[in-house]
């Protein structure tokens, strides 16, 4: 653990510019709201350093300097935009009082080893900011596509009345579009139906590839792997006209020979397609669970007289789920999502929501595509949630953390 050193207060030197620095980004954000970036680099940068020196060497007072900096932010992001810019213009007032006195107070190294040196310590926090600003730059898309969802006209942008938080500016009749639309809903169902069956069959057979695979005595296996994995490395345009003209004659022979319906063989195309893809989630989280497997475990139970099924049931399986789980929660993702593949190997009786969203963007711009992808985004999160649950109990089965 490390240990807590005590509270030294930093020369200006050090804090000045550090805050000159992040009052810049602000001034960058703001500056190009109002036609000139560059001014507001250079305002922003100015006016935070001029805040720092204020509250460290006059006022003295960070309890009353954080509520000068929320009121008097807060007041000037109304004027340049209204509310929504007021309760930014307070969460900034609010970081900058914080960081001010979080540097200049030294409270920066409290957490980590006092011999650290000032490069470590940049690295150690300049690495987190690194890392926000890439999270920041992947999620800001999300951010905006949500609020959109809920616009209460026919629109691809933010109308004066949802700027000015007013309530005429909202609405669910997009998601009421969504669960009432005949095409939406089928779509939907359509996916309902492929993915977890391709799910299961992704499961199935790369949990059986990843166990084989991870046996020392089967020849090539760096290439057997390096092939059953190439759905995911493979562009998907060239894997999907690979699989039109495979499956073109699968079905053919289904509809020919075997007499089946073709609506039927469609959806047997359409699942089997995206079972390739869900394979390789399955199997490279399957072997990465199987690194830390106790073979001795296997050996043990055969011993006691267990047969193979019975083992991998009843010892292997257990330990390894948590792997099976996760490539499974992939392989669904994949084939959720999912449009190329569709469009080539599917018809319209196999309509998908992706491909759903895909027409709709492309024929008419209806907003119930952003109600669709909020349903979406919060389905993937709770899918990464329990990914992530399911990852730290496994590692708490294989002893790599405490209970």
């Amino acid at each position: 653990m490390a240990a807590l050193t005590p509270i030294s207060r930093k020369p200006l030197s050090l804090v000045l510019p550090t805050v000159a620095a992040a009052g810049a980004i602000l001034g960058l954000f703001v500056g190009t709201a109002n036609g000139s970036g560059l001014m507001g680099i250079i305002i922003g940068a100015a006016a935070i350093a001029g805040l720092a020196f204020v509250y460290t060497q006059v006022l003295k007072n960070e309890k009353l300097a954080k509520w000068i900096s929320i009121v008097g932010m807060a007041a000037l992001g109304f004027v340049l935009g209204g509310i929504p810019a007021a309760i930014i213009g307070a969460l900034a007032g609010w970081f900058y009082s914080w960081f001010i006195y979080w540097l200049y107070e030294g409270r920066y190294r409290q957490r980590l080893l006092p011999y650290l040196t000032p490069g470590q310590v940049l690295w150690h926090y300049g690495f987190r900011v690194i890392c926000g600003a890439i999270f920041i730059f992947l999620i800001t898309p999300i951010l905006v596509v949500m609020p959109l969802s809920f616009n209460s006209q026919d629109f691809f942008t933010f109308t004066p009345e949802m700027l000015r938080f007013e309530a005429e500016g909202y609405s669910l009749k997009h998601y009421q579009d969504f669960f009432t639309n005949n095409e939406w809903q089928r779509s939907f169902k359509n996916s309902l139906l492929i993915a977890p069956i391709a799910t299961i069959i992704s499961v199935s057979l790369g949990t059986l590839a990843a166990i084989g695979l991870s046996q020392s005595h089967v020849p090539g296996r760096r290439a057997i792997m390096a092939i059953l994995i190439s759905p995911m490395i493979v562009p998907l345009i060239i894997s999907a006209t690979g699989m039109f003209f495979f499956y073109a004659q699968i079905g053919n022979w289904m509809e020919g020979t075997l007499g089946f319906n073709k609506n039927f063989v469609g959806y047997v195309k359409v699942i089997l397609a995206h079972a390739v893809l869900g394979i390789p989630f399955v199997i490279i989280t399957v072997t990465a669970t199987l690194v830390g497997f106790d073979r001795s475990l296997t050996r043990a139970a055969s011993n006691m007289g267990a047969d193979p099924v019975t083992t991998f049931f009843r010892v292997q399986m257990p330990l390894i789920l948590p792997g099976v789980i996760s490539g499974g929660l992939f392989a669904f993702i994949t084939s959720f999502d999912e449009v190329v593949v569709v469009l080539f190997v599917g018809s319209a009786s196999q309509k998908t929501l992706p491909w759903q969203m895909f027409t709709g963007l492309r024929e008419q711009i209806s907003p119930t595509i952003l109600a669709v992808a909020t349903i979406l985004v919060g389905i993937s999160i709770a899918l990464l949630i329990t990914l992530e649950f399911l990852r730290r109990r496994s590692e708490r089965l294989r002893g790599m953390t405490p209970q």
